[in-house]
């Protein structure tokens, strides 16, 4: 499973919190190569996120796609008959889990947990500490919460809240433009009949079975995003499509495979033409042009610019 480029800006003061407070606790669990855990563990606290999953594609998966159609000799066209055992296929259809350091990790679900919020070895304990042993979530207070989140997420924790790099994570898979995968096996992939969809849409896909927001102060129910909340997730996942697709058009020389990714960017460029704030992007598509559009459109309803376009049923 590939591990999107870890990025993070810390300001002044979390660092300088935790500066007193003593990182120094976390540092030797980060000096190996992050590995997943696999979903059993965090279904120890997620347990309604983890019943979510259960009942998902991306969950009964790991007992059904090697027995798809052509995966057999998909697999077997790009090094490995057996999908399990071959490295391009579990770069996004398996969670690789290892037992610790080093061990070898083997796929033991479909896309889980770390699939989207990142291998969780290095963040995990960071992630449940509250402020203590003996402090629960919400007795938490807000500087050791901001400092907690900043800590995690240089360990490689992807949060909900990073709402561009979880479009970005999705579309890397989706969009046959895995980076962890190289373009020539993408591209015999497609050749050979793999499942590809242009117009694949991540609001359409990650409001459906899939949702499972959580979130204080109900933890009890799956809440839904408003108009607005779903306008601008259409417009960053259309964004990190865009961003995605004309990084991955120049990945392979297959004239199939580049014609799959400028459709998909086409897609994108028409979806977003009437977003000012995209200005930029579409000028520029870059991952920073598009994480920028990200925080300009934070809070505004684009409902006007968008609204005929999000889906009206869910995957």
């Amino acid at each position: 499973m590939h591990i999107l480029t870890r990025r993070l800006v810390v300001p002044f003061m979390v660092a300088a919190f935790f500066a007193v407070i003593g990182t120094v606790a976390f540092a030797d669990k980060a000096s190996a190569e992050p590995f997943n855990q696999g979903p059993a563990k965090c279904s120890e606290c997620h347990k309604a996120e983890a019943e979510i999953w259960s009942g998902t594609k991306h969950a009964k998966s790991f007992k059904t796609v090697h027995k798809a159609d052509k995966a057999k000799a998909l697999a077997k066209a790009t090094g490995n008959k057996s999908m399990k055992k071959n490295e391009t296929c579990v770069q996004c259809h398996y969670t690789l889990v290892a037992k610790e350091a080093g061990k070898k990790a083997k796929p033991k679900a479909g896309p889980s947990c770390e699939s989207c919020h990142g291998a969780s070895s290095d963040w995990f304990a960071i992630h449940n500490d509250y402020g203590g042993p003996s402090v629960k979530a919400d007795q938490e207070d807000a500087a050791h919460k901001a400092g907690r989140k900043a800590q995690a997420t240089a360990a490689g924790m992807r949060w909900p809240s990073d709402r561009y790099g979880i479009a970005e994570n999705c579309n890397a898979c989706h969009g046959l433009a895995n980076p962890g995968v190289a373009g020539d096996k993408l591209a015999i992939m497609l050749d050979g009949g793999h499942p590809a969809n242009a117009n694949w849409e991540y609001v359409e896909y990650s409001q459906g079975s899939i949702r499972h927001q959580f979130y204080p102060p109900d933890m009890t129910t799956n809440g839904e995003m408003d108009g607005a909340a779903l306008s601008r997730a259409f417009v960053i996942g259309q964004a990190a499509k865009l961003v995605s697709a004309t990084a991955a058009m120049g990945n392979s020389d297959s004239a199939k495979y580049k014609e799959f990714q400028v459709a998909r960017a086409a897609a994108a460029r028409t979806a977003l033409a009437g977003v000012d704030a995209a200005a930029a992007l579409l000028a520029d598509p870059t991952r920073d042009n598009a994480v920028a559009l990200a925080a300009a459109i934070d809070g505004q309803d684009l409902s006007g610019a968008v609204g005929g376009m999000l889906p009206g049923t869910y995957k």
